[in-house]
């Protein structure tokens, strides 16, 4: 189901049972709602899936938050566009019945994860971040304990340097995170291995997901 209401263009899946977390997929720039749903079945069969379109355009493309140049963010809307899509996440709640989800995020989806994440971490049971940078020059000192992180990097990315993806990992362990980082041989696109850790990430993480209660 694709609708346009709740603040964001969004398609909405159910889950075929209690068995696993539902998923909230955010996508790279000038991606849309469809474009990590295979991806998502895949690596989590019968998970709800809960998929926005960025509101953010950027030429034709759709993207989460504004950015100055390719890897300089605008941090001010950075936060903006973190709090709409986290009061999207609780409203998505109530309306379809879900638990906090765990974030799916690829590139600049991966990077307004790790703001809600630094943010909002009370809409999220967790993230895999897939090539992620830091969103945020001075993060606030929110506690994740709970929220287990998985942060897929590429060691021959040539949009997101080694030491940027590595302190992003460092900033989310100092918070509490439980945070699984690898640096896998690719580049900013997605392989085989990322889909495989991911898929072994969540299945790991349990069948109720981390974290209990509702978004809402």
């Amino acid at each position: 189901m694709v609708a346009d209401e709740l603040g964001f263009i969004h398609r909405f899946e159910a889950g075929e049972g209690p068995d696993r977390p539902p998923l909230l997929l955010l996508h790279g720039t000038g991606g849309s709602e469809d474009d990590l749903v295979p991806f998502a079945r895949s690596a989590a069969p019968g998970a709800a899936l809960l998929s926005p379109r960025g509101r953010v355009r950027e030429g034709e493309m759709a993207r989460f938050f504004r950015r100055l140049a390719e890897g300089v963010f605008d941090h001010e809307d950075v936060r903006r566009r973190a709090h709409e899509l986290a009061d999207f996440v609780l409203a998505a709640g109530r309306e379809y019945g879900l638990t906090r989800p765990i974030a799916l995020g690829y590139s600049n989806g991966a990077n307004i994860a790790a703001a809600l994440l630094y943010l909002r971490p009370e809409v999220l049971a967790g993230a895999v971040l897939l090539r992620a940078m830091v969103p945020l020059e001075d993060p606030p000192a929110e506690r994740l304990h709970d929220r287990p992180v998985l942060l897929l990097s590429g060691k021959s990315d040539p949009i997101i340097a080694a030491d940027n993806a590595a302190r992003l990992a460092r900033t989310l362990v100092e918070a509490g995170a439980p945070v699984r980082h690898e640096v896998l041989a690719a580049g900013h696109g997605l392989t085989q291995d990322d889909f495989a850790l991911t898929r072994a990430w969540l299945a790991e993480v349990g069948p109720n997901g981390p974290g209990d209660g509702h978004a809402a």
